[in-house]
């Protein structure tokens, strides 16, 4: 791996000058984790955050019953854990590798001492920040005021959007974590996507869905407006 390269390519180190690219990889710690392994769990200290390099991590929370909900799912390029990791306190949920894993590990008291060195970082952090707040507000929209259909609609038109192929798409999470995702168990969810199937707004083969219907799909997410640019 060509570390300069990807921390440039990532979100939270994008646009930074080649001397704190160098410091930032200087200071980061490659892990690897098997399938099912967890990378830390709720109540952890927060000693450090982590982007993705290869592999898939969800992040998420158990109920006193052991219900399972997941609150995202992170891909190669992205961050998660930064916020316990700046403010000193634990972890607020757990998180799991979905498939064999590698992240780039950065330590807390490391990256708090390139802070005081380069402000601009602060910078990105702001946006880092502004982006997990627009998250979690989604979440808890989508929990709160919004049905199972309309949660579903709202993750494949996520999902078409994020892979670029509006028409269609490869689900990346099994039907018993896709529940948990969304909040619902499997049963439920089965049902929902017979329905959209059934009234021909989508086709599903396996695990690839076409949508047949997006101006439909988005009405029924509820959603004023959806952004197509990937």
């Amino acid at each position: 791996m060509n570390l300069p390269e990807f921390l440039r390519q990532t979100q939270f180190f994008l646009n930074l000058p080649d001397d704190q690219i160098e410091a930032l990889g200087e200071i980061s710690v490659l892990k690897r984790y098997p399938k099912g392994e967890l990378i830390f769990e709720e109540g952890d200290e927060g000693n450090g955050f982590f982007i993705v390099v290869t592999g898939r991590v969800k992040v998420f929370k158990l109920s006193f019953e052991g219900k399972e909900q997941i609150l995202h799912i992170f891909n190669p390029g992205e961050h998660f854990a930064e916020v316990p990791a700046f403010d000193g306190q634990c972890f607020p949920a757990s998180a799991e590798a979905l498939e064999p894993t590698e992240l780039l590990f950065f330590p807390r008291t490391a990256f708090l001492n390139l802070l005081h060195h380069h402000p601009s970082l602060a910078v990105n952090l702001l946006a880092v920040c502004s982006r997990h707040l627009r998250r979690f507000a989604q979440i808890i929209e989508n929990l709160s005021l919004k049905d199972v259909p309309e949660r579903l609609a709202t993750y494949l038109l996520y999902l078409s959007q994020r892979t670029g192929n509006f028409d269609t798409l490869e689900l990346d999470l099994t039907k018993t974590q896709l529940a948990a995702l969304l909040g619902t168990i499997p049963e439920t969810l089965s049902r929902v996507f017979a329905r959209l199937t059934q009234e021909g707004l989508i086709v599903i083969n396996g695990s690839s869905i076409t949508i047949l219907d997006r101006n439909e799909l988005i009405r029924r997410a509820k959603i004023s407006f959806f952004d197509e640019k990937p």
